[in-house]
């Protein structure tokens, strides 16, 4: 589902999170692959937003994650939301405030890199254990 901000500052603080969440996600990833058996790969995706999808591969199992759908776990609280209506288009979210610097205002990087770090944890304990 594609996000909806509740006002422009919102939309603001989204576009200061992005890019670098996704980076950060990216390398995080990447970090993580290198000491595991699973082999990437991505392919291109188009709905519900144009991006990529990490596909996972290992013993005849393939598992997708949609590298979009990571990075908004990043960048907002409770994404997905837990009553979400698959069918909509849009989904409202909340910007993850605890990324920015209180005193700044700015992206608070450490803060970013351990979330991200977070996430793609969780992508990896939750992929099937093969014997």
């Amino acid at each position: 589902m594609k996000p909806k901000f509740a006002d422009a500052e919102a939309w603001e603080q989204a576009q200061l999170l992005l890019q670098p969440a996704y980076i950060r996600l990216l390398d995080n990833l990447r970090k993580q692959l290198e000491g595991s058996s699973w082999k990437e790969s991505y392919r291109k995706v188009d709905f519900p937003i144009p991006g990529y999808e990490l596909c996972l591969g290992r013993g005849g199992r393939e598992i997708a994650v949609n590298l979009w759908d990571l990075c908004f776990k990043v960048c907002f609280r409770a994404y997905p939301p837990l009553f979400a209506d698959d069918d909509a288009e849009y989904v409202e979210v909340e910007i993850d405030t605890n990324l920015f610097d209180p005193e700044t205002g700015n992206v608070d990087w450490q803060r970013l890199d351990t979330k991200a770090q977070v996430r793609v944890e969780e992508v990896f304990a939750r992929l099937p254990k093969l014997k």
